[in-house]
């Protein structure tokens, strides 16, 4: 079983389909089907078994499949370690960042680091945060950038404090929001169709600052789950909207109010850099690393406000 194999195998197994795994791996179904019997016979084990329009991976299928990922990692850590000998900043760089950051921040992040960079090759995942949280876990990204105080025992650097504010059409004042419509911005409700928990830390904050200052619900007249979508019903004047400040961009032309706990502590939202100490061996990981540390300058501490 050679490296080729062990991300036939993954593929099929992330895909959990024949025909979606091969069409990834650019082979055709019959190959990538002759190509997992030819394992199996020189296992001596049923791989995996039809069920429904995919399938289903038996006992002797799971070990495999977590033996090819242990292979794969090996294999990556090789080729980083050999390129990393003539101190080059080349090779591949894996990030995993949460949805908010990738939209409205990492772009020109990316940019500049690329141009700066040129023989570095990325690949991105893009997800909630606790799905980024999940993919460093398993090893499947170098670096995680993620929206809220997630527990790692690795190295993690705060890179990011973003407010969280009141955006309105016209101009507003706090003591009248219960009387005034909202929009309310909300994550989509998790499914067992989703693999990974919905980020629930930014709702929640915003509920314990609302019982804080005010004794009536406020006065919800919609909901929405895209960011951009609930500006533009901000826009058209439905009512006002509390989102997280990175939401907004330069050309965005509303009255903001960013938000305080009665003690006068910010309501904010920290977002952290996470990585392995042992990743940083690998050139493209440190020089990245040291980028954004450089590009976003904070002290890396946590006020109580924070989440």
């Amino acid at each position: 079983m050679d490296d080729k194999d062990c991300k036939l195998l993954l593929h099929v197994y992330e895909e959990k389909n024949i025909t979606r795994a091969a069409e990834r791996m650019h082979i055709s179904q019959p190959a990538l089907s002759y190509r997992l019997q030819q394992l199996e016979a020189e296992f001596g084990i049923t791989i995996f078994t039809k069920h429904g329009k995919g399938v289903k991976f038996t006992t002797e299928g799971e070990y495999l499949v977590s033996f090819a990922r242990k292979l794969v990692l090996e294999m990556r850590k090789a080729k980083d370690h050999l390129s990393n000998m003539a101190n080059e900043v080349k090779g591949t760089l894996r990030l995993g960042v949460s949805n908010h950051f990738a939209h409205y921040k990492l772009p020109p992040i990316l940019k500049s680091f690329l141009e700066d960079y040129p023989d570095v090759t990325i690949t991105l995942e893009t997800g909630y945060s606790s799905m980024i949280h999940q993919l460093l876990n398993e090893e499947s990204v170098d670096v995680g950038i993620i929206s809220g105080n997630y527990q790692w025992f690795d190295q993690k650097c705060l890179i990011y404090r973003n407010r969280i504010t009141v955006i309105s059409k016209e101009k507003i004042s706090l003591d009248d929001l219960p009387s005034l419509p909202r929009i309310h911005y909300r994550t989509p409700h998790h499914s067992a169709n989703i693999k990974y928990k919905t980020d629930l830390l930014l709702p929640k904050a915003i509920e314990d600052w609302w019982q804080e200052r005010y004794t009536q619900p406020p006065r919800l007249s919609m909901q929405v789950d895209n960011a951009e979508s609930c500006k533009e019903m901000v826009r058209y004047g439905f009512g006002y909207a509390i989102i997280p400040r990175t939401c907004l961009k330069e050309q965005d032309n509303f009255h903001t109010i960013d938000l305080s706990y009665q003690n006068g502590s910010e309501l904010s939202r920290n977002t952290w850099m996470h990585y392995r100490e042992s990743s940083i061996q690998s050139s493209v990981v440190k020089t990245f690393v040291n980028y954004m540390k450089a590009f976003y300058a904070l002290d890396g501490q946590e006020d109580s406000a924070a989440f």
